[in-house]
């Protein structure tokens, strides 16, 4: 009887309230059972630690939402033998978009040029001499919500009004370029598996399908990828995707990248697969994902493609009446290429076995450690103004009346999600967020933009109420 091979065992990191990346059925045909743990959010970091240690993982497989990145630095410290799949320096551009701008400098990788001040009077002096129309984003956090925290200002009374408003810190601003479409390229194992164009609406410049624009998986630039390429090899990461805008000039610059992305099943399932491959002693074989492959499934309708599971290709075998079949071409960027050799030229890879922190903390975390003073900046934004109004309306509306207005003036919302959006929140917390910054709300899960306008007009109503306005 042939002796059974030793495996690590894998756990999967869940947070309550985000969606989940990957479920046991991604890993169909790993033999041993496969841990779950969960983070609780608050003060969970020590009984998430103690549980990590008592199911005895040695590899936890996982994405990381901004909010908590610097819990789970702390907590991957604490748990030096655990491997974090991807490893939070992968991760470290999941944080925030100053995070993506300073891994761009650091690997050489294109990117649009961009400023990010601390000091609001820096930023202030910058915008009222640079050029414009220019791009303003809100840095902390990955996504752009559809555009939510991505602005075009076309003058300097322009920017200073949105960064009154908005209150963003720090002040991340770059050139505006001109763009023909931008293109979402996902990889494993740094090989390029799905990438998709995406074009805005006549007339616009947003690129993303929620604002009106378009997006088809047909002869995407062999030279773009390689920029996706380059940056998940710098990220050393097993699953990543990357967005390159095409400028009009003609010229490629990275706009996001992340480990935490939207993917269909089957691409999950395929990471899955190269996890397997990866840690599986020599017992799975690595999965053969062709080039292009996204040109062909294309084809299918979406809503299709969201439900297919355990897509597999077969791989070309010289035999004497194969020839043909390896000299099949496609013809990208007005070339004619050889996918046989595009596969050669864009290899599946296993990440390299790094020591030490690239991005420790204490070095490279200036969201905390650069915090916006109390005093007024030359902007004028009235951050100790607006903290005092938080504050005062937070007095007058009670945790009930909170309560309420979710579970019966937000129609659809609910009572459970109601409990859990305050569990999660806190009171004085979800009113800050309501004051400030609605749209964060859109990181929790089960919360879309329909349902958002309906909580931001059903908290006006009982702002209304309290201040003795109804």
């Amino acid at each position: 009887m042939a002796k059974k091979r030793k495996l690590p065992k894998l756990g999967l990191l869940y947070l309550d309230y985000v969606l989940r990346f990957f479920d046991r059925s991604n890993f169909r045909g790993w033999p041993d059972k496969i841990e779950t743990v969960v983070y609780h959010w608050g003060n969970d970091k020590d009984r998430f630690i103690r549980e990590v240690k008592r199911k005895k993982i040695d590899v936890l497989i996982g994405n990381i939402p901004a909010t908590a990145y610097e819990t789970f630095r702390e907590i991957a410290r604490a748990l030096p033998n655990v491997r974090f799949v991807p490893s939070l320096d992968a991760q470290f551009v999941n944080k925030s978009k100053e995070n993506v701008t300073r891994f761009c400098w650091k690997y050489d990788i294109p990117v649009p040029k961009t400023h990010i001040f601390y000091d609001h009077k820096e930023a202030d002096e910058f915008l009222k001499n640079a050029s414009y129309p220019r791009i303003i984003k809100r840095s902390y956090g990955p996504s752009n919500y559809g555009g939510y925290f991505v602005h075009k200002v076309d003058s300097y009374e322009e920017a200073k009004e949105l960064l009154r408003k908005k209150k963003y810190h720090p002040v991340y601003t770059q050139d505006f370029v001109p763009m023909e479409a931008d293109v979402r390229v996902m990889l494993i194992g740094h090989k390029p598996v799905c990438a998709f164009w995406r074009r805005p609406p006549k007339g616009h410049w947003l690129t993303n399908t929620s604002q009106g624009g378009s997006m088809d998986y047909h002869n995407v630039p062999v030279e773009l990828l390689e920029i996706a390429v380059k940056a998940s090899k710098a990220a050393n990461a097993e699953y990543f995707a990357a967005d390159i805008a095409v400028g009009k000039d003609g010229k490629y610059r990275l706009l996001e990248c992340a480990t935490a992305f939207a993917a269909f099943p089957y691409i999950r399932d395929w990471i899955g697969q190269y996890l397997m491959y990866k840690f599986g002693n020599g017992m799975f074989k690595k999965p053969y994902l062709p080039m292009y492959n996204w040109e062909e499934l294309g084809k299918i309708d979406s809503s299709l493609l969201r439900t297919m599971r355990y897509i597999t290709f077969g791989k070309y075998i010289p035999s004497g009446d194969g020839e043909f079949y390896s000299e099949k071409t496609l013809k990208i960027s007005g070339r004619e290429l050889r996918v046989r050799e595009l596969d050669e030229r864009f290899p599946m890879l296993l990440t390299e076995e790094r020591k030490g922190e690239e991005w420790p903390s204490e070095i490279w975390n200036f969201q905390d450690r650069l915090k916006l003073p109390s005093q007024k900046s030359s902007l004028k934004t009235p951050i100790q103004k607006s903290e005092d109004e938080s504050s005062d309306i937070s007095s007058k509306v009670s945790e009930e009346s909170l309560f309420e207005m979710l579970s019966e003036k937000v129609k659809g919302f609910g009572k459970k999600k109601a409990k859990k959006l305050l569990e999660h929140f806190g009171k004085d917390k979800l009113i800050e967020i309501l004051e400030k910054e609605p749209e964060l709300l859109l990181e929790f899960k089960g919360i879309k933009d329909k349902t958002l306008q309906k909580i931001k007009k059903a908290w006006e109503n009982l702002k209304k109420i309290h201040l003795g306005e109804l």
